[in-house]
């Protein structure tokens, strides 16, 4: 018998939906269906896969409401934030399709006379894309439709949390026209995925998740050589200069560190504060973080959901009782916090002043309703601890001198510069990151290259070999 996998919810522990685990039988099943159906796709025209794409992104806007609802009864977002994950998605779909067709055109070099020559993008084949639970579709939008749109097939395993989510993707494109085959999901348990990513019909894996899972990834496609792309997350840090537009910055930061509960890779785990603005800008944020209303997701009112899981809040409650134990001062009274209770998902936001590098929650990715805020004397002692850090996503400097944020984005180890904002991914700039954060890219024109192979043609006229062969000298070509 195949074995459950099954969706409980961290608002109230009910079971959102069961999927029996695919057999070996039925993943052989469909790796047969996707290499079938890939061979067909990739012989229809780019304009045309665009179309049919366009009409599935459009399904899957029409059942927004849906879409957004079954997300928060799945991972716990409260519902007044769970739609822009679908506007996400559909912002991002809509710019991978405007360029793809520029993305995919021929690459030719300057002429030479006699003779033809390009470079054309080939699809790699079957695609496998593994997406997390915290941005479902966000995560896996980045990969899914560029490489539909090059002409691979791809199927998508969803983490087990938001299964529901690789069904609703594909069932949208399917509508939308896009042939039987070509995107599939696929549920499967950790064992499956590794025998996956060593069959012979995947020919690459984008992957998002844990710096763990990177290596397992790692690990199954070693015997093999195919590409992986590693998105595994951030210990994202921030530094608000002097001159920082204060009002702005707070906000804005606030919102970067605990919107989604903070589960977000590119969510601001560490904030750097120049001394001038240190005390102030530390008493701003706290009260602001204060006005939170921890609740039940499906409530119109709630601005901080659970945790996805109680063992995730547990690891932030851990790293918060440690940085207590060295002398950080937990800025958040979590008595007003009534659902906060030990044994639950739900967790208190909280804020620490007088922290260091020391302490876990300064080093070790939160993935939670909590931020440092250490007080800095100088731009190069900011950029010391932005740097000490065994990730690298993105990055964000709060200042209105821009030249001088521009020359300290130049020093700084990581995918991403950010300057007056964070925790936002422009589709047309590539999406990559550094040390533990992972390798490859996704997003933008650059995006592409990793879900096609360059394939050169190098053709000399058919006349120009006639003359050679019927010329008096009869000799080589030279060359």
């Amino acid at each position: 018998m195949s074995e459950k996998l099954t969706i409980v919810s961290p608002r109230d522990g009910s079971v959102v939906a069961e999927r029996a685990a695919a057999s070996a039988a039925e993943i052989a099943r469909v790796l047969a269906a996707a290499e079938v159906a890939q061979e067909s796709w990739r012989r229809v025209p780019v304009a045309e896969r665009v179309a049919v794409l366009r009409r599935g992104v459009d399904a899957f806007v029409a059942r927004g409401e849906e879409i957004a609802r079954e997300i928060s009864l799945q991972m716990g977002r409260p519902v007044r934030d769970a739609p822009g994950e679908v506007r996400g998605f559909e912002e991002r779909a809509r710019h991978m399709l405007s360029i793809a067709e520029a993305s995919l055109a021929d690459v030719v070099p300057e002429p030479r006379p006699g003779f033809r020559r390009f470079i054309r993008r080939d699809p790699l084949g079957v695609v496998l894309t593994i997406a997390p639970w915290n941005y479902p579709y966000l995560t896996a939008v980045n990969s899914v439709v560029p490489a539909l749109a090059a002409g691979n097939a791809v199927i998508l395993r969803h983490s087990e949390q938001t299964l529901l989510c690789a069904e609703r993707m594909a069932d949208a494109f399917v509508e939308g026209g896009l042939p039987i085959g070509v995107l599939q999901a696929l549920h499967c348990d950790h064992a499956a995925v590794s025998r996956l990513i060593a069959s012979p019909e995947i020919a690459f894996v984008a992957f998002t998740g844990s710096v763990g899972g990177g290596h397992a990834i790692q690990q199954a496609a070693s015997s093999r050589f195919i590409a992986t792309g590693l998105e595994l997350g951030g210990k994202d840090p921030a530094y608000v200069r002097a001159d920082a537009p204060f009002e702005h910055s707070v906000e804005s930061l606030v919102d970067g560190a605990f919107y989604n509960a903070g589960q977000s890779c590119c969510g601001i785990e560490r904030i750097y504060v120049h001394a001038d603005l240190h005390d102030r800008f530390v008493e701003a944020y706290a009260a602001a973080v204060a006005t939170y209303r921890l609740g039940d997701p499906l409530e119109e009112t709630t601005t901080l959901g659970p945790l996805v899981r109680t063992s995730a809040a547990d690891h932030v409650r851990e790293q918060l009782a440690e940085a207590i134990g060295y002398g950080a001062r937990p800025l958040v009274d979590e008595s007003r916090f009534e659902l906060a209770r030990p044994d639950t998902p739900y967790l208190a936001p909280q804020v620490l002043s007088h922290v260091d590098a020391a302490m876990r929650v300064m080093s070790e990715e939160s993935f939670g309703p909590i931020v440092g805020i250490q007080r800095v004397a100088s731009d190069d002692e900011a950029i010391r601890w932005m740097n000490d850090s065994d990730y690298g996503l993105t990055a964000s400097i709060w200042s209105t001198d821009d030249e001088a944020a521009l020359a300290l984005g130049e020093r700084i180890e990581t995918g991403t510069v950010f300057q007056n904002r964070c925790d936002y991914l422009d589709p047309a700039l590539a999406w990559t990151g550094v040390k533990d954060s992972g390798r490859g890219c996704t997003l933008s024109s650059i995006g592409f290259e990793s879900l096609t192979r360059p394939k050169s043609y190098h053709l000399r006229d058919g006349s120009d070999v006639l003359g050679l062969v019927l010329g008096p000298s009869g000799g080589g070509e030279g060359e």
